[in-house]
């Protein structure tokens, strides 16, 4: 029995933090995307591509980092992951460390919203020398947020880009998300375990409700008094 989606149609979200345009960070998502529509398309799927540019949102991931104002802008953006059914995550290192544009934009999301989402990871880098930081720092954030990040991380330094070793790494890493898309994991982690997951207050779209409001802390908490 086939264990896909019921639905034979995949949304693709790809985040990329770099800053160019074009941008290297933003080639290399591309072709993990272009891999992840063609191997869907050869199993039977469809794959729509959404694109989301961190360059884009740069003053509006400042304003809810330091004022927790969320702009229609950057909404649409955790719109857009909250629907996703697989993510590309591209950034660029800067001295050995995934660029802060990146960081931030993860770290203003609520901690439950990519809940068993897969995601494959990118970065790019001036040098080889940073080819771990896939693996050692964006892995560990995206553990943190409780993603399902596929094996295969991929990363490209100058000379990596005319190796045919980035395009196997890149069809690996394409087929383990689509075998994970189609697998409907994530959907079913919302629909049968939802509850066992310690949510946070206004966690993934309020689709939490064991909250009770109506409290006196909450009163106070809200700016109210209490009874």
């Amino acid at each position: 029995m086939n264990t896909a989606q019921e639905h034979d149609t995949f949304k693709l979200v790809v985040v990329s933090a770099g800053t160019s345009d074009p941008s290297s960070t933003r080639l290399l998502a591309d072709r993990a995307a272009d891999g992840v529509v063609a191997l869907a398309a050869a199993r039977g799927h469809a794959v729509t591509v959404g694109v989301i540019e961190l360059r884009e949102l740069s003053s509006d991931i400042a304003t809810a980092l330091t004022s927790q104002l969320i702009t229609p802008k950057l909404e649409q953006a955790i719109a857009a992951l909250a629907e996703a059914d697989g993510i590309i995550a591209a950034a660029p290192v800067y001295k050995a460390g995934a660029s802060g544009l990146f960081t931030s934009f993860f770290h203003v999301l609520d901690n439950d919203l990519i809940i068993a989402k897969p995601v494959i990871l990118a970065a790019t880098a001036g040098t080889a020398r940073h080819a771990l930081v896939v693996d050692d720092q964006m892995r560990a954030l995206f553990a943190f947020l409780r993603a399902m990040t596929v094996p295969t991380s991929l990363f490209a330094a100058p000379e990596d880009w005319s190796d045919a070793g980035l395009g196997k790494r890149v069809d690996r890493a394409a087929l383990e998300l689509v075998l994970l898309m189609e697998s409907g994991f994530a959907r079913k982690v919302r629909d049968e375990s939802w509850d066992s997951y310690q949510h946070e207050f206004g966690s993934a779209g309020d689709t939490e409700f064991a909250i009770d409001l109506d409290t006196d802390l909450m009163r106070l908490a809200t700016g109210g008094s209490a009874a």
